[in-house]
């Protein structure tokens, strides 16, 4: 790397050229970083080089602490890895800070000095919120998501909510980064925290569900193996009627004839008053977004 001021010969003109090298000059080859390489920074990395013809892996770096999944990041991906945050941050452009809410306070106190106001921040961190992070950082353009395991194959439903503070191309590069893992929509941060409780934990309670279906199959006397196939094809069958506009109330009726097999066991989720136990699922979680808020 040249340093401030070196000689280098300019072989065009045949004379020698006078670098004056900036550290903005030595930074833009970078534009996304990502600090945190768990789960949902893969799920965004594949969707990125897979979708993304304007991002190439070398123009992504990811700060994570193991060893063992920087090497899994670089091997498999070709992105740039380093296990110093400062780094991840000093080089680009885009910070999209991937790490757990409680490890939020210091990643932020730690690159804190490397933030300038044309960088963008983009949080995919439960309960922690703009203001929170502006106040850490000494740049408005923080962008809260709420992204969910889906995105790991494509299928991720992400919500995003930011200031006004943004020109329309730096929102659409965030969007189209989102994109590249499934759907993407925008809301008011007041709903992120009920948001998280929807589509961020709705996969758990949706796979907690599966298994239990699995495991009410192996009782009623099908084997581990078949249960699960007509577990999860049950599923995935249903949502895709679900995606046609078939509304749930209207798909339940067309399956459910009276005095039939599927009215019995409603009647069984009725007497448990299920919709009241799901609604109470929701909404604990959604407290405890609350309280995880900073």
């Amino acid at each position: 790397m040249p340093q401030r001021g070196q000689i280098i010969p300019a072989f065009a003109e045949g004379h020698q050229l006078v670098l004056d090298i900036t550290l903005s000059a030595m930074i833009t080859y970078i534009m996304l970083g990502f600090i945190g390489g768990g789960n949902m920074a893969e799920a965004l990395i594949k969707g990125i080089l897979r979708g993304m013809s304007s991002i190439r892996p070398g123009d992504i770096i990811v700060s994570e602490p193991r060893d063992e999944r920087r090497s899994y990041l670089s091997e498999t991906y070709k992105v740039k890895t380093t296990p110093s945050n400062k780094e991840a941050a000093s080089l680009s452009r885009i910070i999209i800070l991937a790490v757990k809410p409680q490890n939020m306070e210091a990643v932020l106190d730690e690159i804190k000095d490397l933030i300038n106001p044309e960088k963008v921040i983009v949080s995919v961190a439960a309960g922690i919120t703009i203001s929170y992070i502006q106040s850490k950082l000494k740049t408005d353009k923080i962008i809260r998501v709420m992204p969910n395991t889906p995105a790991l194959i494509g299928e991720g439903m992400s919500v995003y909510s930011l200031c006004e503070c943004f020109t329309g191309r730096e929102v659409d590069t965030v969007k189209e980064i989102l994109m590249s893992a499934g759907r993407v929509i925008s809301l008011p941060e007041k709903y992120m925290n009920a948001v998280t409780a929807l589509s961020g934990s709705g996969p758990g309670f949706i796979a907690y569900f599966v298994e239990a279906m699995i495991e009410a199959g192996i009782k009623a006397g099908l084997s581990e193996e078949v249960a699960k196939e007509l577990t999860i094809q049950t599923l995935a069958g249903t949502s895709s009627l679900l995606e046609t506009g078939l509304s749930p109330q209207r798909l339940r009726e067309m399956v459910t004839s009276p005095g039939g097999t599927t009215q019995a066991g409603l009647n069984v989720l009725n007497s448990r008053d299920f919709k009241a136990l799901i609604a109470d699922t929701i909404l604990a979680a959604k407290k405890r977004a609350e309280e995880l808020s900073l």
